[in-house]
């Protein structure tokens, strides 16, 4: 069982054993935030802060036998507390937890968490009903101020689900256009259809253009940048003119959505082809356009 896992179902354990599906989300954040312990990562969702990962393991915990899986998350009883599974430093930070927010009610918690960080509130559907207008003020400013067109490009290598998609918030994309030939990933969030699901969720559309991609075969033995910039130049002569059309659906989505994002694994641009698309794609454009390298 992973860390995250043990410290989710003690923290369940320390609350009476039973939460809501808001508030173990609400608990599990501020216990991240409280201890600067990202075993969760978080995103604005529809009811404030979420981790798609922690859903993703209370479904695994449900599977295994740890939780009911009802309305609320209840343990299943067994012999010994979860809570002693923890190291020292993790039983106290839940026990301050426990000792500043077991008396709230789910209301007080919603509203705790909106006023104390109110960039997780930002896409809440119901922070009118928690907030009042000033309060609601500090929501829309907590928004990084954003205008014009932008390409990001981002690499997901070493970066959660959480903090992928709190990076395009950050720079209002639109679309996101993964330029992976294989779509699918062992690390979570980043195959396709969940992918998809998630940015879905937060208003922003995916496109997957598989022909833009480079075989992994082709990248197994590169061992310099020499390497690279060579498999790079062959990609640019073949596959990138081949796929042109694919190049032209990309510059339309930038000239329409005006703030997009090319997706693909390498964190460092120089060691990925989608610095050779987005190089093609600008080519079409009669205009500087500003470019992040997340």
């Amino acid at each position: 069982m992973y860390r995250r896992q043990k410290i989710l179902l003690a923290l369940l354990e320390q609350f009476g054993g039973e939460l809501s599906r808001t508030a173990l989300q609400k608990l599990l954040f501020l216990y991240c935030k409280r201890n600067d312990d990202a075993v969760y990562e978080f995103v604005p969702y529809q009811y404030g802060c979420y981790s798609f990962q922690a859903a993703a393991d209370q479904q695994k915990l449900a599977a295994a036998g740890f939780l009911h899986d009802t309305e609320k998350w209840r343990l299943v009883p067994r012999s010994t507390r979860h809570v002693d599974r923890l190291s020292r430093t993790e039983k106290d930070a839940l026990w301050s937890l426990k000792n500043d927010f077991g008396r709230l009610s789910q209301r007080e918690l919603v509203r705790h968490v909106y006023t104390a960080y109110p960039y997780y509130a930002s896409r809440s559907r119901i922070a009118r009903e928690y907030l009042s207008k000033s309060e609601q003020e500090r929501v829309i400013s907590s928004a990084p101020p954003v205008s014009g067109t932008l390409v990001c490009s981002i690499g997901y290598e070493g970066l959660a689900l959480e903090s992928y998609l709190n990076k395009l918030l950050h720079n209002d994309i639109k679309v996101v256009c993964d330029v992976r030939r294989n779509p699918l990933s062992r690390k979570f969030g980043f195959s396709k259809t969940m992918l998809r699901t998630a940015l879905g969720h937060l208003g922003i559309e995916y496109r997957h253009f598989p022909q833009l991609g480079i075989a992994s075969e082709k990248r197994c033995k590169l061992e310099s940048q020499t390497g690279y910039d060579a498999l790079f130049d062959e990609y640019e002569s073949t596959t990138l003119i081949d796929a042109g059309r694919d190049v032209e659906a990309i510059t339309e989505l930038l000239e329409q959505r005006q703030r997009i994002a090319l997706l693909c694994f390498e964190r460092l641009a120089c060691q990925c082809h989608r610095t050779r698309v987005l190089n093609a794609v600008l080519a079409n454009i009669d205009q500087d356009i500003p470019v992040s390298n997340e």
